[in-house]
């Protein structure tokens, strides 16, 4: 089934229900609720801020980080064990940026222009001399909020790790350093997609056909660079399981490869679950595949979960991009309202917000942890694939994030210059076309506004659970 273009999807499934986590609507039906609470300021005003200039100095090389500087970032109750943790990745970070490694805090909550005056740098200002370019979050965002990651990755090349014990803490930076400091690696040169495509199901057609077939394959006749596929250009092998390939057998294949890829990315549902399930810490986010026979309640065997990768899995030294609802995480309160009168009072998503269990098992896993695992918080909307009005994929993020990652550069620099950037843009373009003095001939439509902010507050969720300067050693790819 085609996607109808005036409806709005999302990649997510609730697991309980077999039905959408959000039932596909259409823009002019939102743009009606918009109409019945009006007043364009909720949407302009708190994002005035991200207006910015998101580049490094023109004297710093950002793949270097004696230039670029590292950092990481601890709640100020973090305790001294969680401080010892990570130790092993502070001492490696500090031989390799030396003094522009900075160990820093954040103060509950601390809003994000606060914490700049704080560390004495303020937005659009960055300098790595005093702050530092790649930054690493040491909390669980019900300590260090999600919305301050966000905000930190317009300029800065921004990463968390949220545990729930220190010896994971402890396993995911052991295993860093153990892959930057041996003389080989466990992975291939290879990128593997992995993306499914359900009967009557218009999400995963869509991120299908205009996402993973376009990066895997390129787009015969296009223009640009969309023509060829990326590891056509960089030199990887690449596999490719689509549609009734998509399976949960063949995904746990390349977990389980005796030479796993360098680099997963996966397009498919993200499982959903009400607030307050048991299973919602550990379920939520866990990725729905061809398995799953359609609309219905999903088994087990349908969804591969953090505890479908067992300690026998071989993913260390591996970059993962989810392309899922909920694939990194879960915020406690929804951040696409779709009735502006519910602002406030909507139910909550979840008790507190957390990350998702299936990254935090591949970032600790006890065989070796992943490098990076790239995805969303909250749902994953279509708009990431298809701009509204425009005919075709527009997938040069993912094409470029993707492709700076195979080159070999820091993921977080990766997605800081893809995804970081078109946050920034979208947050533009929105703020300037509400703002009070904008020119009527500027102001949005209802239908416009709708789309703006979904597509803004969509673009901002992406974001990066690992070490930011993690990077795949292209030298000893074999």
């Amino acid at each position: 089934m085609a996607a109808d273009p005036n409806l709005i999807y999302v990649n997510g499934i609730d697991i309980e229900t077999g039905n959408y986590a959000f039932a596909p609507r259409s823009i002019d039906d939102l743009a009606k609720q918009v109409l019945a609470q009006p007043g364009a300021a909720p949407f302009g005003v708190p994002h005035l801020e991200t207006t910015r200039s998101f580049g490094v100095p023109f004297d710093i090389d950002p793949t270097k980080l004696e230039d670029a500087g590292w950092g990481i970032v601890f709640h100020e109750d973090a305790p001294q064990s969680l401080r010892d943790a990570v130790n092993t990745l502070v001492e490696l970070r500090a031989k390799q940026a030396g003094d522009r490694l900075k160990v820093l805090d954040y103060k509950k909550g601390e809003q994000i222009r606060d914490w700049y005056r704080r560390h004495h740098v303020s937005a659009g200002n960055p300098d790595p001399e005093v702050l530092p370019y790649y930054l690493l979050l040491i909390a669980p965002p019900d300590l260090i909020p999600f919305d301050f990651q966000y905000l930190l990755g317009v300029e800065y090349a921004v990463g968390r790790l949220a545990f729930d014990t220190a010896a994971e803490y402890e396993r995911y930076t052991r295993s860093i350093v153990a892959y930057e400091s041996g003389n080989k690696v466990p992975n291939a040169k290879e990128i593997t997609y992995w993306g499914t495509r359900h009967l009557g199901d218009p999400p995963t057609n869509l991120s299908a056909s205009l996402l993973i077939d376009p990066l895997a394959n390129g787009i015969a006749g296009a223009v640009g660079a969309l023509k060829r596929p990326i590891h056509a250009d960089l030199g990887f092998d690449r596999k490719l399981w689509v549609g009734e390939d998509a399976t949960k057998e063949g995904l746990l294949a390349s977990l389980h490869a005796a030479a796993p890829p360098a680099v997963l990315f996966t397009a498919s549902h993200g499982a959903r679950l009400p607030s307050g399930r048991p299973n919602q810490l550990t379920d939520q986010g866990a990725l729905l595949c061809q398995d799953w026979p359609g609309f219905g309640p999903a088994r087990a065997e349908h969804v591969l979960a953090a505890a479908d990768v067992a300690d026998d899995a071989n993913v260390n030294g591996l970059v993962a991009f989810l392309f899922a609802c909920y694939g990194n995480g879960t915020p406690d309160a929804d951040q696409f309202l779709m009735d502006l009168s519910q602002a406030g009072t909507a139910p909550p998503l979840a008790p507190q917000p957390f990350i998702a269990a299936l990254p935090r098992r591949l970032l600790a896993h006890p065989n070796g942890g992943a490098l990076a695992v790239i995805g969303h918080i909250d749902r994953a909307w279509g708009f990431s694939i298809q701009a509204p009005k425009a005919p075709d994929a527009q997938i040069h993020a993912f094409r470029n994030c993707l492709g700076s990652i195979l080159k070999g550069q820091p993921v977080g620099f990766a997605l800081c210059g893809q995804f970081g950037a078109r946050f920034a843009a979208l947050s533009t373009v929105l703020a300037s076309s509400t703002s009070p003095t904008a020119p009527s001939f500027m102001r949005p439509n209802d239908r416009d506004l709708v789309t703006y902010w979904l597509e803004r507050n969509d673009a901002q969720n992406y974001v990066m659970l690992g070490d930011p300067a993690a990077r795949i050693r292209t030298d000893a790819l074999a």
